[in-house]
């Protein structure tokens, strides 16, 4: 198993994100993205389809029984197609998502991706970037149940056999409208908290903890995922709950929360090139009536960030927009919040909500 996690810790300093809207990108032909296999099919009726980034490729080997379950040393393409209510007429989400051990290059050709992808289906989408645990109510809607575990795709418990799997510690997150997150959390006493509830996977043995203030709702979705967990396995899996906690943990260091902003005012920056030379500067309020046709605009709410390009924006404006808003963010307390961009005349609720 030893090689298949991936070391490197996700910075996003080092994020290439700049390949997104970039000058190669953009001379990415609709004829070579008709020529990647992986897309084969995509987009041609309603549903959600996922791809794998593996060594600069899109895998389509992603099963449908594991749609909603990410591992964090990987990067993958989502995309959403759906029927417009009054015309029928197919539209599009697409994602790319980031686990946070997912290395520069997985994560630079999921961007890059993500944009053929949209140029196959003749600019159609909106496209998303999604950080793992901050990912958007857009995205989290897809799935049921949203899991997130650690390695790659390849240290699954498919790949292993019971006696060899590695043991998880899995919180269970309600997150409201029957939506439940599954994170593994460091194996360690000190992850367990009395308001969730968790449960120690060891492969043939399972224990679910409830801590002494945990949700009802928690500990119910917690039965359903192990009773999933062991039909995967033959149903020969023993398993125990244990009210209150659970004395059978290491010690160890739990993962923090990134901190947030709370104190963030909502801004708009507009990029533009009409000095002579690309600059992004500040708007004076926050209304729809800032956005001109002729410029790019970064619109951040504090919890969500937008891209939002104006019909008559000139090419390097359009190709540096994702670029400013991640240099932009990084400046920010908050930046992993997901980021859309939109084009002007595309249909996005979200967006509109804003104003």
């Amino acid at each position: 198993m030893s090689g298949l996690v991936k070391a490197k810790k996700y910075d996003w300093k080092d994020s290439n994100l700049a390949l997104f809207g970039s000058d190669t990108e953009k001379n990415v032909k609709k004829e070579a993205a008709a020529g990647e296999k992986a897309w084969e099919g995509a987009g041609e009726k309603p549903g959600v389809e996922i791809w794998r980034i593996v060594k600069f490729k899109v895998v389509t080997d992603w099963p449908k029984e594991d749609h909603g379950k990410f591992f964090d040393g990987d990067s993958y393409i989502i995309l959403n197609t759906y029927k417009d209510k009054e015309s029928d007429e197919l539209l599009y989400d697409v994602h790319f998502w980031i686990g946070k051990h997912s290395t520069q290059d997985e994560y630079g050709t999921a961007a890059y991706k993500t944009v053929e992808l949209d140029t196959l289906l003749n600019d159609k989408p909106i496209q998303h970037r999604e950080v793992q645990n901050h990912e958007s109510e857009l995205f989290k809607s897809y799935f049921k149940e949203l899991q997130t575990l650690d390695g790659g795709a390849d240290s699954g418990f498919r790949r292993v056999g019971p006696k060899e799997y590695k043991p998880r510690l899995l919180k269970v997150n309600d997150e409201g409208r029957n939506k439940v997150r599954i994170t593994e959390v460091t194996y360690c006493k000190e992850s367990i908290t009395p308001d969730n509830v968790y449960i120690i996977d060891n492969g043939l043995e399972i224990v679910q903890i409830n801590g002494a203030s945990c949700d009802k709702d928690e500990k119910f979705a917690a039965v359903q995922h192990i009773q999933k967990l062991k039909s995967e396995r033959g149903g020969n899996v023993k398993t125990e709950t244990k009210e209150g906690g659970y004395g059978g943990l290491p010690s160890g260091v739990p993962d923090t929360e990134e901190p947030g902003d709370e104190d963030f005012e909502p801004t708009i920056k507009k990029i533009s090139d009409a000095s002579g030379h690309l600059q992004i500067t500040d708007t004076s309020g926050f209304s729809k009536s800032v956005l001109d046709s002729k410029d790019v605009f970064v619109v951040d709410n504090g919890k969500e960030c937008f891209v939002w390009v104006g019909n008559g924006a000139s090419v390097d404006e359009r190709r540096k927009g994702m670029e400013y808003a991640h240099n932009y963010l990084m400046k920010t307390n908050h930046p992993l919040v997901p980021v859309s961009v939109v084009k002007e005349g595309q249909k996005c609720p979200k967006f509109d909500a804003l104003f």
